[in-house]
């Protein structure tokens, strides 16, 4: 079974550097063997992207990409804090997005972080989800994602 990063490869995408707390607050929290990911935006090394609402600035296919790179954000902070070899899966996501009134394709835009993680993890990315309308993300973002994933053992997993 090829890795995570072989698998990011093979679908010629790249881990952003992961960006780093707006608050004080930890961008990977670990209790005992749940690792607890912050929301991620969708930032590409530093640069702030898809700012905005669905259906009003983006279409649904941007929101699909926007929830994409949000996707990428959380794996670069599971691959930096813990390593992709210390996880046993990802349990559940929250997704969060801001749209226009009349917007309604929230599950279509949220699939872009269902589909990626499967890609990605394979049947470790396998997961339960919800989603949010929300008035307003920081920053004027149009999606947002937080995420839980399963450990090994902690005392394997040492975070820089």
């Amino acid at each position: 079974m090829p890795s995570p990063l072989e698998n990011l490869k093979k679908h010629n995408l790249q881990l952003p550097e992961p960006s780093t707390p707006g608050g004080t607050y930890t961008s990977v929290n670990i209790r005992d063997n749940i690792a607890y990911v912050a929301i991620q935006f969708p930032i590409e090394n530093g640069e702030f992207k898809f700012q905005g609402r669905l259906g009003k600035h983006f279409s649904t296919e941007e929101g699909y990409q926007a929830m994409q790179l949000c996707t990428l954000n959380v794996l670069a902070q599971i691959h930096k804090k813990v390593g992709f070899d210390n996880i046993l899966g990802l349990n559940h996501l929250d997704a969060y997005f801001q749209a226009a009134p009349d917007w309604d394709d929230s599950p279509q835009v949220v699939n872009g972080a269902s589909d990626l993680f499967v890609k990605i993890l394979e049947e470790k990315g396998n997961h339960s989800r919800a989603i949010f309308g929300v008035e307003r993300l920081p920053r004027d973002f149009c999606v947002g994602l937080t995420c839980t994933f399963t450990l090994k053992t902690p005392e394997s997993i040492f975070i820089t």
